[in-house]
This record gives structure tokens, sequence and C-alpha cells, in this order.
């Protein structure tokens, strides 16, 4: 598939309250939008040997090789075919570049400060290390993730 020309120019300011929202089968997550560096369709990807399942791997993406992460099944979700939806999002964390395989993306949202809540209470009260806070916005709650933990956990 091609690559979704979608790119984000993380040096910009004014995007300390901006998150990318994506879905995991009806919950919406977040991350916010100055990890993200671009989105992809999916493509083929290379199996690597006696990793967890949620690794699916590592792809090609225009010569450099990122790690690709299922994030379905990182959160012990029941597998799901991958469709036309189905989107990686490339993040950057601690100098490391992973892909971030979504059931699909939703948008770019802005949750100001206010609209979120305590980030320690939230986490303990849902025992899910990989939840920093909750969003409050409009369409709902949206779940915003701790990018570092997610990955390196």
């Amino acid at each position: 598939m091609d690559e979704i020309s979608v790119r984000y120019d993380n040096e910009e300011s004014g995007m300390a309250n901006e998150y990318m929202a994506f879905a995991i089968g009806s919950e919406i997550y977040g991350l916010k939008i100055e990890y993200i560096s671009e989105i992809l369709n999916m493509q083929t990807i290379t199996v690597v040997p006696e990793v967890p399942a949620y690794i699916k791997g590592i792809i090609n993406m225009r010569g450099k090789i990122l790690p690709v992460m299922d994030v379905r099944l990182r959160f012990n979700k029941e597998p799901m075919e991958y469709n036309d939806r189905t989107c990686i999002i490339v993040a950057m964390i601690n100098n490391t570049m992973v892909g971030l395989i979504v059931d699909t993306v939703r948008e770019v949202m802005e949750i100001l400060p206010d609209e979120i809540t305590d980030t320690e209470s939230a986490a303990k009260e849902m025992h899910n290390r990989y939840i920093k806070a909750v969003g409050k916005t409009e369409a709902g709650v949206v779940l915003l993730l701790d990018l570092d933990r997610l990955v390196s956990d």
C-alpha cells in the first residue's frame, strides 16, 4: 500500500496541547503530537523470530528499519485482521523510531490541561501502566498514553 501523506513538523510551536487520536476497538487513545512523525498505510512486515507476540516485526521505511508493535495485542485485546483502515503510526521516543499498528487513526485534537485528569490518580484508579491521563472532549473520553512505557516495558 502507499504511504498516507501525513507528516508533522514536530518543531512547530503551539503543539503542546495537541494529540493524535486513534482507535483500538471502541476505545479512543491519544498520543502527544510531538512524538508522531508520520502515518503509514499497512505494509509488508518482516517477521522477527523470538520476540513477544505484540511485536509484529520490522518494516523498511525509505531505508530506515523500524520495529512495529501491534497496539491491540500490546493491550491484550483479541487479534483483528488488518484492513484498509489499519494504520502504522510512526513515533519517535528516546531517539528511536517505532511503528504502532492501530485499528484506525481518528484526528488531531486539542485537549487543554484543564480537560485532563490528574495523571497519577487516573492511572492508579484504572490499574493501567500505559495510561498517563484521561482527556475529556466533546466527543467523549480519550485515554492518553505514556509512549515511553508502552514501548519500553
